[in-house]
């Protein structure tokens, strides 16, 4: 039979990534859930309707989407994005009748896309929400949260915030009219990919990476010039407190966001150190998403963490420092050695189980087991060869210092690793 790869687009994640994944997991969780936020998990399948009913004209729904009909006939859809999940999730389990809701979650979404750097077509996401709150203090706090986060990741200083208004949907359709009224001057000037946001959805097309296209849009029609009052002071507020805080900005009149459920709010971190997947998390408020998927109006806003993208940055800053979790790594030359460490292995854990343990079962020489000891960061080697098997005990060799081995009896092997570990 011959070698079966990974489909093109979709990522195997080995050991040692792992390691540096659930580093950072643990830090996003650790300082989310310190603000208050609470874990949902929802399917990563669902009703296809959940994603077109409200991004008709969403690119991850125009061409983007997993989507196919189970044995049933049902059309399904593997999850593109999180939000339109955990927001029928929230509705289905009743969380917003009773309360405000604020919720994280993480885990793969789907879109067939072209896999390049940092962008592949099963990619993960870490993303934090909050219901029922309708004033600038929670979209601050949620970019106050996200600025924590990088300043407790070491890369602060190698992320910008840009953040915009959308206004509300009247502002969005009278906005997206003038805007196609303008570029149909230029229609010749324009990409097939540009012609096709300008018919399906035209905001789109003011994050072109087309620097012909952006330099057309220089002359065009700006939103805050259709943008109401009332959220030319909503983000006045907001701006207010960031600057509060000492939190830098770029008011970026051109910031979008790739769903049409955005309202008001919409901001990204962005990095000019991985190239054109510059955006390493975006968010903004979507105050009508619940009420379109059959919920009681409520507002809401969120955003979402791309953690290949951030994960690349963190490495390429050398931001990432692992320390192993391994207390002992255990050698032994034979058959008969071997079944006496993982019975000794079994004995250290009752005795003190917080130890972690690896036995070698592979046999092989002295030097090689003790140089694979040494890599795998153990603190301590125990080694067991036919003389310790006769006289029933074990050596011990501090792998971090010179100290001399020692050979000790089980109940004084626990007593001195007892005395290390605390």
């Amino acid at each position: 039979m011959s070698k079966i790869q990974t489909l093109r687009g979709m990522n195997d994640i080995h050991p040692k990534q792992v390691k540096e994944w659930s580093y950072v997991e643990e830090v996003i969780k650790s300082v989310v859930e310190s603000y208050g936020y609470e874990e949902i998990r929802f399917p990563v399948v669902e009703k296809t309707e959940l994603y077109t009913r409200s991004n008709e004209a969403a690119d991850i729904v125009t061409k983007e989407m997993y989507t196919f009909n189970d044995k049933s006939g049902e059309s399904i859809s593997l999850r593109p994005e999180g939000t339109a999940g955990c927001v029928r999730a929230a509705i289905d389990n009743d969380l917003l009748r009773t309360d405000k809701p604020r919720l994280w979650y993480s885990g793969p979404m789907f879109r067939y896309e072209r896999p390049q750097k940092g962008r592949s077509r099963q990619f993960h996401q870490f993303s934090a929400e909050a219901f029922g709150l309708s004033s600038p203090e929670i979209d601050a706090e949620l970019i106050m949260m996200s600025a924590r986060l990088w300043k407790e990741l070491g890369i602060f200083e190698d992320l910008r915030l840009e953040i915009n208004n959308l206004g509300d949907e009247k502002t969005r359709k009278s906005y997206s009219k003038a805007l196609v009224d303008f570029l149909k001057k230029f229609n010749s000037d324009l990409d097939e990919e540009a012609k096709r946001k300008l018919t399906e959805n035209p905001l789109r097309i003011l994050d072109s990476k087309s620097t012909a296209i952006q330099e057309i849009l220089k002359d065009g029609p700006l939103i805050e010039d259709f943008i109401n009052q009332d959220s030319k002071n909503y983000q006045a507020n907001l701006l207010d407190i960031l600057d509060e805080m000492g939190i830098g900005y770029l008011v970026n009149p051109r910031l979008v966001r790739g769903l049409d459920y955005y309202n008001q709010t919409v901001f990204e971190w962005k990095t000019d150190l991985l190239g054109s997947q510059d955006t390493i998390l975006g968010g903004g408020r979507y105050d009508n998403l619940v009420q379109e998927l059959g919920g009681k109006p409520c507002p809401a806003i969120g955003f979402s963490i791309g953690l290949e993208r951030l994960i690349l940055l963190l490495n390429q800053e050398d931001k990432i420092k692992l320390e192993t979790n391994l207390d002992i790594y255990f050698i032994c030359f034979s058959e008969s050695t071997a079944q006496e460490a993982i019975i000794y292995a079994e004995k250290l854990k009752d005795e003190i189980p917080s130890l972690s343990i690896k036995t070698n079962l592979g046999l092989e020489s002295a030097g090689s087991q003790f140089k694979k000891a040494d890599k795998s960061g153990a603190k301590i080697a125990l080694v067991i060869g036919e003389e310790e098997l006769k006289d029933k005990k074990i050596t011990f060799k501090d792998l971090r210092s010179k100290s001399d081995q020692e050979t000790l009896t089980f109940e004084d092997l626990v007593e001195k690793i007892n005395k290390i570990k605390n």
